[in-house]
């Protein structure tokens, strides 16, 4: 296992919590989960749109601040374990208080004092809007996103079922975060194909792309995320897990790496995909025999593009350096 510290850009908050944790606010509420985990305990699915259904109802139980306070520190924690040291993590108003700007700011607050306890790692907010819940919809989260942009909250991006709409039906929202001086993110390229990575490029101009594996169909596409420097946050185990593609040997996240594409390394919602960024890179030595130096560029090349200050990101690349 590699000792280098590690720098994750794209995670989930609820995507990430523990199923213990969940299943213990589910007694604590007395909440019904039936369905949503297999025998030993694990989350269980067996398709993407399964997957959504399993991840919205175990968010059923994460009803309140304090709850999504709990959440922040079992997540990091489990980062920490992993050596993390900083994190960016998809917040979404939709589940923190239903897009209601007073509320959101109760959630956000509670989630940014949470990590403030916890200085082994840093953290920042990246609030996304749900793609299948529509555009009327992400001009909500969009607001929330605006309200509280600086210090914790950095980010706007979306999420969700990336087949519903094109890009640029969310091209309002990306504007509003944009003025409000967020970076901006989008998942493109899991499901969409290379086309949805142009049209994230093209008509929300973002600076990374969630996944954005399937570019790898469409070289003019590669050379010119190579050229422009856009940033891919792959997330290998959950693309193998979901089938975007069958296999760790199948995946083309050293094929962009080659061709000059800047790529980093996150897991995406981990506790369902069974992994932990450690085993992401165990697994991409293993396959494509990333060693210590490939693992400490990839992650460099996620603390440049860290939606951070840059004092945080000069701290960063300082405890990245080897240290021989």
């Amino acid at each position: 296992m590699s000792t280098i510290p590690k720098v994750e850009l794209h995670l989930h908050i609820e995507g990430a919590a523990p199923p213990a944790f969940i299943r213990g606010l589910a007694q604590e509420k007395d909440v019904n989960l039936d369905g949503v985990f297999n025998d030993d305990g694990s989350y269980k699915f067996e398709s993407f749109n399964q997957f959504l259904s399993v991840y919205e109802a175990a968010c059923t139980v994460l009803t309140g601040p304090e709850e999504f306070a709990r959440l922040t520190t079992a997540v990091l924690e489990q980062s920490i374990a992993q050596g993390v040291i900083y994190t960016e993590a998809f917040l979404s108003p939709d589940f923190c208080g239903g897009g209601d700007v007073g509320a959101w700011r109760e959630y956000m607050n509670a989630m940014q004092e949470a990590a403030a306890k916890l200085p082994e790692i840093e953290m920042r907010g990246i609030v996304t809007c749900i793609r299948h819940f529509g555009p009327d919809q992400a001009k909500v989260a969009a607001k929330c996103a605006a309200e509280t942009a600086g210090g914790f909250i950095t980010g706007f991006g979306m999420g969700g079922d990336e087949m519903v709409g094109t890009q640029g039906d969310y091209a309002y929202s990306f504007d509003m975060a944009r003025e409000a001086g967020l970076r901006l993110t989008t998942h493109a390229g899991e499901w969409g194909g290379a086309d949805s990575v142009w049209q994230a490029v093209r008509d929300l101009k973002v600076e990374r792309v969630g996944h954005g594996v399937q570019a790898i169909d469409d070289l003019a596409l590669v050379d010119h995320l190579a050229e422009h420097g856009i940033v891919l946050e792959v997330c290998p185990g959950s693309n193998v897990a979901l089938g975007v593609y069958p296999d760790w040997r199948s995946h083309p996240i050293e094929k962009l790496r080659e061709r000059g594409v800047p790529v980093t390394v996150s897991t995406d919602d981990p506790p369902f995909f069974h992994t932990t960024l450690s085993a992401e890179y165990d697994r991409l030595a293993d396959t494509f025999g990333w060693d210590d130096e490939v693992v400490r560029e990839v992650n460099v090349t996620a603390a440049k593009s860290a939606f951070c200050d840059t004092v945080t990101r000069e701290k960063l690349l300082k405890t990245l350096e080897p240290t021989t």
